[in-house]
Formats: structure tokens, sequence, C-alpha cells
């Protein structure tokens, strides 16, 4: 065989490897939060879930909220382009209605067995993958001491320094459920006049409801003393920022927010998409996710530092109030309706 044929079988040979390498390498598409979610996620779980299976590529596919990523799965049911999706358990559902997820369970993804009793959530195809809970932020240059009360917020010495995601923001309405059972409020999903009540005294001082392009970088500039926000994102937000924000949270309480994480039905990378999520789920990959961004962890049996635990609400279960997502998403018009008609005047 002369060198000009030898170049020519070995120029074949090698495209035909990598040709079949190629073939061999799964695509799929994780879609959640941008900013510093994606950050966070990807160097925690999908670096290392790619090192550790290195024949499926993931790309995470960013979206600001739940609300944007049901739209976008809307848009592609009849033919899907994302395998995954993390999302707010309540958005979730009704994802699971409309026929966009496919179930979890052991079945299909066997780390669902190591996972909390209330990481399972009924009428809901995907399991949780994240908890994280409401605090009080502050400027620790303006704010000395850590605020004890949320009605700290209403205090005159914070007009115009207030900044607080309203209502529809699952943030707002989290506020509302709190000051509703702290006032006395008996059932949330009959009544929250309390808690729009104390949230109306709250207004005049509030700066804005929608602050852009999170809650957490008006805090840190001072630009405003007191906020609501969520605790992972807080907690992140403090380290970044030398301490300029921290978060609390107040004798009322607070109350855990679930994100869930699904297979949507149909995808293109189905069976990647299983591996992909039974590895979120694992022991390791929610004490990595928990230890970089402060998420309470789903999986029972992963082994958290205490350093990290101490800045989740794990150590004041006794502060969390219980809320039915679920149920709740069938009343969150009529919240949202109290809450333009009586909270958003009071501030004008």
């Amino acid at each position: 065989m002369n060198a000009a044929l030898k170049i020519g079988t070995l120029c074949t040979l090698a495209a035909g490897l990598f040709g079949s390498a190629a073939a061999a390498e799964t695509n799929i598409t994780v879609m959640s939060y941008s900013g510093l979610f994606q950050e966070r996620y990807t160097k925690a779980i999908i670096e290392p879930f790619m090192k550790a299976h290195p024949d499926i590529k993931v790309t995470f596919f960013p979206l600001p909220s739940s609300a944007a990523m049901l739209g976008n799965l809307r848009a592609q049911k009849a033919a899907p382009q994302t395998d995954v999706v993390i999302m707010d358990v309540s958005v979730s559902k009704a994802g699971t209605d409309e026929g966009l997820f496919t179930k979890i369970d052991e079945t299909n993804v066997p780390n669902v067995k190591d996972l909390y009793p209330n990481a399972r959530i009924p009428d809901v195809a995907g399991v949780a993958a994240t908890f994280d809970n409401l605090v009080l932020l502050y400027n620790t240059d303006q704010v000395k001491e850590a605020p004890k009360s949320w009605m700290e917020m209403a205090k005159a010495p914070f007009k115009g320094k207030v900044v607080i995601p309203g209502v529809p923001d699952i943030q707002g309405l989290s506020l509302v459920l709190i000051l509703n059972k702290a006032n006395g409020g008996a059932d949330y999903l009959k009544s929250v006049d309390k808690g729009i009540a104390a949230a109306a005294e709250i207004a005049p001082n509030v700066q804005t409801w929608e602050p852009k392009p999170e809650v957490y970088a008006p805090i840190v500039t001072g630009q405003a003393a007191l906020g609501v926000g969520w605790n992972a994102r807080a907690q992140v937000n403090s380290d970044t920022s030398g301490g300029k924000l921290k978060a609390t949270i107040p004798q009322e309480g607070t109350v855990f927010q679930i994100n869930t994480i699904n297979l949507v039905a149909g995808s293109p990378g189905a069976d990647a998409a299983k591996t992909f999520v039974n590895y979120a789920l694992s022991a390791e990959a929610q004490k990595s996710f928990t230890e970089t961004m402060f998420y309470a962890p789903t999986n029972a049996k992963a082994d958290i530092s205490a350093a990290a635990l101490e800045r989740t609400a794990v150590k004041q279960l006794d502060k969390v109030m219980p809320v039915d997502w679920i149920a709740l998403a069938k009343v969150r018009d009529q919240i949202g309706e109290q809450w333009r008609r009586r909270v958003l005047p009071a501030s004008r």
C-alpha cells in the first residue's frame, strides 16, 4: 500500500471513529432559572454529571421565571426540544395537568426512594429538587441588627427604603401568607384579609414592587435598606457583597418554596434525561448544590456540612409555616385582586 493510500485509509478510519463517537453522544436540554441559579447549578450539578457521563452532553436553557418555562413547553408540546425542567411546584402542577410531563418515581428514577416524604407532591409528575425559604433582607450599613419582625418594614425610618417583589410574584404572596397567620388568620385558603391589611401597612414605605433585575442588588448597593427575598440567593449575595446584605427569618416565621425537577413527555433524549434526573437527586449532587447555593436538600441521605446547614432553614423548621401550594393555586387570582385593590393603592 503506497503512502498516499495509507494516509487516505487512516483518514477514512478516523472520520468513521469520530463519526461513531459523535453519534453515540446524546444531547439533552435542561430548562430552568437564569442568572445565579444557572451559574451555580451548572458548576455543582451539570459539569460533574457530564464528567461522570461523557456520552451525555447537557445544555442549560435559561428563562427568568417558571411561567416563562411553562409557556415555552406549551409552544413545544407537539415537538419537545427540552428534556428536563426545574420550576416552581405550582407551575409544575399546571404542566402536569396539561400532560407536559412524565411521572417520576422509583421505577424510572431510583434515587427517588431517598427523598424526604414532602419531596413528593400529590398530583405533580415531578419531585422536589430544592427547598428554599423566604427571608427578610437587610443592608448592614443601614440596619445594624437583624430585624426581629417582618413589620419592621412598616416603620417610619424606612420610608422609601423597602423593596418587595409584589403579588403575583410568589415572594409577595408568601409574605401575605406569613402576615396573615401572624395576625390571627386561620385558613389562608378561605381568607387572607389580615395578611393583606398588614401588607398595606408596609406599602407606604415600598420603593418598588418590581425590583430589577432582582431584589438583592438594591439592598447590596444601599439603594434600599430592607427587602423580601429567597434564602439561597440571599446567602450567595451576602458572600459576594462582603456582608453588605444579610438575611434573617423573623419571629413570625417563613414558608418553604419548592422547585420540582420534571421529565418532559415525549422529549428527544428521554433515557439520558432520566439518568440526569437520577444524578441530580442523588445524595452527592444534593450535597454539592446545598453547599454551593444553600438550598435545603431534598435527599435525606445528603451529608451536608454543618456550616452550610446553618445557612438554610433546616435548623429552624419550627418557624416554617406549612403551605399547600397546589390548593393555593386555586385562590391565587383572588389574592391578587385583593392585592391590587388594597395594597398597591396604599403605596401611592
